[in-house]
């Protein structure tokens, strides 16, 4: 890590964002990863001795990577190089590379990369990374929220080892905004606050695992609460309210001004912390990992998680015609002759988004989720076109049967096309035995309806048209 680097980094635990100052120094205070970092895990040994390949850390925010890289680099005797995907080039990545190659040549010293939201590298950026990182000549960890087989080049994830970092658990979000609480060299210790249980509660369940959201709320909640209380004079309070937004200019952030034994409420937590951000992309793993709930919630006749799991998109900003259009294929694949209503159904759900638009239009997407998660359901339709599917590729060009054939034009009957052919309605019931598969296929059945709903009648009907043919199959 160069001089100015340090610098930086050495400002921000002084003055930056509480997260930012919390920021673990050692692998004993890393809190979550367990899987990753715990006793004799494969990562934690590669950290503690200074043994490295190229990683790549996937997760979702606030779960530790930069965190880890962080520690990686207090703890390295390689030099430590870091970029920013978001503002650093080609020529960014470049310069570290050469100034790999000087170590390496002048200093029998190895170097490691560290790239921050790697994923919004383009191909031509990953690329260049590509020679150094084969070559040995740079150590690459890169830190991604966003799936890193949708969003790194093949030859650069081959390359690397790739540890996923997951969500942390309220008990690992807790005790880090304790710890914060507590902790008067970087955290809030210094100012004696105290924090209401429910309070408590709000930020765990808010943060949703992300630690950086809960230790800048409880930042946000503990500068506003000191301002709005300096004084603990009610009625100076009251006045004081009026210039709110202008004391809180005044105060920087990463700040509190001095209180002590005051107590945080839940109410003072939930008017800092505002309407907290849905955790959703609507090009990665949010977006299909959301649609893929949402389908199987219906699928297992959840209706409540289905309608979750919409209202999750919906708030996130989706797109309710994908919504809709996700509707339409859930309605035949997983519901099919189970219900015949549940296709118009869905249908027309997607043409009343379109009529109406939004916000309204979540209205009848709710009503078409909450049918399709309650209705009967059956795959049979869907199963039966895949084995049809199956069978034409093993035999792709069998022919129809001459009785099967087209009669619309002069010379068909010459051709003997249609001479055979049994017109059902001129028998009792609309039905008579005849072949209509190809040849050497009599005895195939594809589709075989299940007990369910509607599908139940449409069974026994055709067990008894096909115990004319012989082909019955259970």
């Amino acid at each position: 890590m160069d001089i100015f680097s340090y610098a930086r980094e050495e400002k921000m635990k002084k003055d930056g964002p509480l997260a930012r100052r919390m920021s673990p120094r050692s692998l004993d205070e890393f809190v979550g990863q367990e899987h990753l970092l715990g006793e004799n895990m494969p990562l934690r040994r590669a950290v503690e001795g200074d043994l490295f390949s190229s990683f790549i850390f996937y997760g979702p925010p606030g779960t530790g990577k930069t965190a880890l890289a962080r520690i990686i680099a207090i703890n390295t005797r390689a030099r430590y190089a870091r970029l920013n995907a978001v503002t650093a080039g080609v020529k960014d990545v470049r310069a570290v590379i050469e100034e790999a190659k000087e170590n390496q040549a002048g200093w029998d010293k190895k170097t490691i990369l560290f790239i921050d939201e790697i994923h919004r590298f383009n191909k031509a950026q990953q690329d260049a990374l590509l020679p150094a990182v084969e070559e040995g000549l740079v150590y690459l960890i890169g830190a991604t929220t966003e799936n890193p087989f949708f969003s790194i080049i093949p030859p650069l994830l081959s390359r690397s080892l790739l540890f996923t970092f997951e969500s942390l658990s309220p008990a690992a979000v807790k005790q880090l905004l304790l710890r914060a609480l507590k902790d008067e060299e970087r955290g809030l210790g210094k100012y004696h606050l105290d924090i209401a249980d429910d309070a408590l509660d709000y930020l765990v369940q808010m943060a949703d695992g992300d630690a950086r959201i809960a230790l800048n709320a409880l930042e946000i909640s503990a500068v506003n609460f000191a301002i709005r209380d300096k004084d603990g004079d009610k009625d100076k309070g009251r006045a004081r309210d009026k210039d709110k937004n202008k004391d809180e200019q005044n105060v920087k952030f990463g700040e509190v001004p001095e209180k002590t034994g005051r107590r945080l409420t839940l109410e003072q937590v939930k008017n800092a912390m505002q309407r907290r951000n849905l955790k959703y992309d609507h090009g990665g793993d949010y977006h299909y990992d959301i649609i893929s709930a949402f389908i199987k919630s219906i699928r297992g006749s959840a209706p409540d998680a289905a309608l979750y799991w919409l209202a999750r998109m919906l708030e996130a900003g989706e797109d309710p015609l994908f919504i809709a259009r996700r509707l339409i294929i859930s309605a035949s694949e997983d519901i099919g002759n189970a219900d015949p209503h549940a296709l118009p159904l869905a249908v027309a759900a997607a043409q009343a988004v379109q009529q109406v638009g939004m916000p309204e239009g979540r209205i009848p997407l709710a009503q078409a989720t909450a049918y399709l998660a309650s209705a009967s359901k059956s795959n049979a339709a869907y199963m039966a076109l895949n084995e049809a599917i199956a069978e034409v590729k093993n035999a792709p060009n069998r022919r129809v049967p001459p009785h099967l054939r087209g009669t619309g034009y002069k010379g068909a009957s010459k051709l003997g096309h249609g001479e055979g052919y049994l017109y059902p309605h001129d028998f009792p019931g609309h039905f008579v035995p005849q072949r209509y598969l190809p040849e050497g296929m009599e005895e195939k059945t594809f589709y075989l309806p299940s007990d369910e709903g509607c599908e139940k009648e449409i069974k026994e009907r055709l067990r008894h048209w096909r115990s004319f043919t012989g082909r019955e199959r259970e």
